[in-house]
């Protein structure tokens, strides 16, 4: 199992407790209903994990890709994507740990590759296995990530085996500590 379904697992179990408590049959017509609707809800009404899986299941009338992961010239994608995130903003505070965010920025950037710079496709690349063990980062560690994927880095921090490795990164002579 690769990581990404590992991370879906964390949603379908939300969606699924969403579809018996409605009592729609997975696959269905209905599901495709139930999507729509959770997306048309407003903010916080409906769990952060099953507005992303809603996303999932739903195609972009403009450019067929899933909701929310078209390229950025594709408005309905772009404005998807913007609302899944007044979750974070207007959703229930407190009820998403650091973690749990950081989890939900990994599959939504890794679910859109297109709409990110390749640096930032790398660098949740390499989280992610160390965020589904409850890992997690911050600001000056996914930097340093950064700085050393700018300089081509990719091979050598893929090596890294526990996330402390990968976190230790010394900074670059280019880059500066404050």
């Amino acid at each position: 199992m690769v990581c990404t379904e590992l991370v879906d697992q964390f949603w379908l179990v939300d969606w699924q407790a969403l579809l018996a408590g409605e009592g729609v049959v997975p696959g269905g017509g209905d599901e495709r209903e139930l999507a729509e609707a959770v997306l048309a809800d407003e903010v916080g009404r409906h769990p952060w994990t099953c507005t992303d899986w809603a996303m999932s299941l739903l195609e972009c009338a403009a450019c067929g890709a899933e909701l929310g992961t078209g390229h950025r010239d594709c408005v309905p994608c772009t404005m998807a994507d913007e609302r899944r995130w007044e979750w974070d903003h207007q959703g229930y505070p407190g009820a998403m740990t650091g973690n749990e965010h950081e989890l939900r920025v990994s599959r939504a950037v890794l679910r859109a590759e297109a709409r990110h710079r390749p640096t930032t496709v790398q660098t949740y690349r390499l989280l992610l296995p160390f965020l589904l063990v409850g890992e997690s980062t911050e600001a000056g560690e996914a930097r340093r990530i950064k700085a050393h994927l700018l300089a081509g880095g990719y091979d050598a921090l893929a090596e890294c085996r526990s996330y402390p490795e990968l976190a230790a990164l010394p900074f670059l002579p280019w880059r500066r500590s404050s």
